[in-house]
């Protein structure tokens, strides 16, 4: 439904885990560099483990499409607590292995001549093991007994174990998989992304389904958006993917914190929670840095999406997003107060001092724009108080008054959907997914950040 709105070719934010939306974070690099030399090595066992949610499916699709299949067969299990002779049988189809009425021994052999056929092809072959906490003890036993497979002096099989961190901690602290252990190679463990990674993440998952600048992020809505998902990858997409379908039915353009929180507090009361804890107090600001000049030393990301170049810049005082085009978003700066919608069901505003309106979020990271010098803001002076006349008859009109807005905004929303669901009726009953730009073409790099 957003992605209409939106005029997105397709979802951004969607569960499936797609190696087309593959985005390199600091973690992630490090797991590919360690694939790397692993591979490098031909041998032993590959071990990467992360919390749920943390990457972990992308980055095995990522590897897959990074290996030339001229040199590299890959064979990939999903365990789901796989016995050892059933693991056997498995592992003997995907070898084209005839394993009906086999005995343990002709199994073995079956498979032993697989892998022999293969290494006379001139090629190596990974196995990948997806879920290996879930594996049990004679199965995890199996799998070292098939790394022991040789020819001329070169392991037949290479096998990497993907898992979450119970497996790394029984791999690492349990003496029954000693000699599994001493076969390790290399391992690693994904850790959620940092805060300032998930600007880049939003803008390329947008940049791939087609984003064509709607809607926009302010930056108060990355510090949300983090604080809401503490970088965990799949909690980030389930949360952005809501915040997109809350702004196409009340028709926002320009996405910020209150909208990102709102959405996480309806995420939280519907999981049966009353708020998320990770969120910040209401009073909080953005953190103050240090201060320096935009011309002083600062550093630079650069990654390319759907073929133009995007430079992130950060530097003491401000951060923006610098495109291809070299025009900048606008800064923001430290200190800046982070306005939030009080949570106090009948909360009425002072009535004795009149204070500046909070000023709107200002759009970065995402959508290229002209640099400007901004305007300094106009000073209001505060008013002098003056005794409140607190009557009944006067706080009745301001309920009255209120609940006037909150209904003529509701009657906006509900026809905001009502008009979403006839466009979506009528593109689908058109052949909706004809109008669906072809991304095909677009495809992750090798061993950097994506193109």
């Amino acid at each position: 439904m957003y992605e209409t709105h939106f005029g997105l070719g397709e979802r951004p934010f969607q569960l499936t885990p797609d190696p087309r939306f593959w985005y390199e974070t600091a973690t992630h690099g490090k797991a590919m560099a360690y694939l790397g030399y692993g591979l490098a090595q031909g041998e032993g066992f590959i071990v990467i483990t992360g919390d749920v949610g943390a990457g972990k499916t992308t980055l095995v699709g990522h590897l897959i499409e990074t290996l030339d299949p001229r040199r590299l067969k890959v064979l990939h299990i999903v365990s789901t607590a796989v016995e050892p002779h059933d693991l056997l049988r498995v592992l003997a189809e995907q070898l084209n292995v005839d394993a009906q009425g086999l005995t343990k021994a002709s199994l073995l052999s079956g498979i032993e001549r697989a892998l022999h056929g293969v290494a006379r092809d001139g090629r190596r072959i990974l196995l990948i093991v997806d879920e290996a906490q879930a594996l049990p003890l004679g199965s995890l036993e199996e799998l070292r007994m098939l790394s022991n497979f040789q020819a001329g002096g070169h392991a037949l099989l290479q096998i990497l174990l993907v898992g979450q961190p119970e497996f790394r901690e029984r791999l690492l602290g349990s003496a029954a998989v000693e000699q599994l252990r001493q076969r390790v190679i290399a391992i690693h463990h994904l850790d959620p992304m940092e805060a300032d990674e998930v600007p880049d993440y939003i803008a390329h998952r947008l940049a791939v389904a087609g984003w064509t600048g709607r809607p926009d992020f302010a930056a108060d809505a990355f510090d949300a958006l983090y604080a809401a998902s503490n970088g965990v990858p799949r909690r980030l997409n389930v949360l952005a993917g809501r915040v997109l379908l809350q702004a196409a039915i009340e028709g926002i353009e320009l996405i910020g914190q209150d909208t990102v929180e709102s959405v996480a507090a309806d995420m939280a009361a519907d999981m049966g929670r009353d708020r998320l804890s990770t969120l910040p107090p209401t009073d909080a600001t953005i953190p103050a840095i240090e201060e320096r000049p935009m011309n002083g030393a600062s550093t630079m990301k650069s990654f390319k999406l759907n073929g133009a170049t995007v430079h992130v810049a950060t530097d003491g005082s401000m951060r923006s997003a610098i495109f291809g085009n070299g025009h900048a978003a606008m800064p923001v700066r430290a200190g800046d107060p982070i306005q939030r919608t009080p949570v106090t069901p009948q909360a009425e505003a002072p009535r004795h001092r009149v204070v500046a309106p909070p000023p709107a979020p200002e759009p970065v990271s995402l959508r290229p724009k002209p640099q400007v010098q901004a305007e300094p803001e106009p000073q209001v002076e505060p008013v002098a108080e003056t005794p409140a006349a607190t009557s009944s008859v006067a706080a009745l009109e301001d309920r009255v008054a209120q609940l006037e807005t909150r209904l003529a905004q509701q009657e906006a929303a509900l026809r905001r959907v009502l008009t979403l669901l006839v466009e979506w009726s009528e593109i689908d009953n058109r052949g909706g997914d004809a109008r669906r730009e072809d991304v095909s073409t677009i495809r992750p790099g090798a061993w950097g950040h994506a193109a």
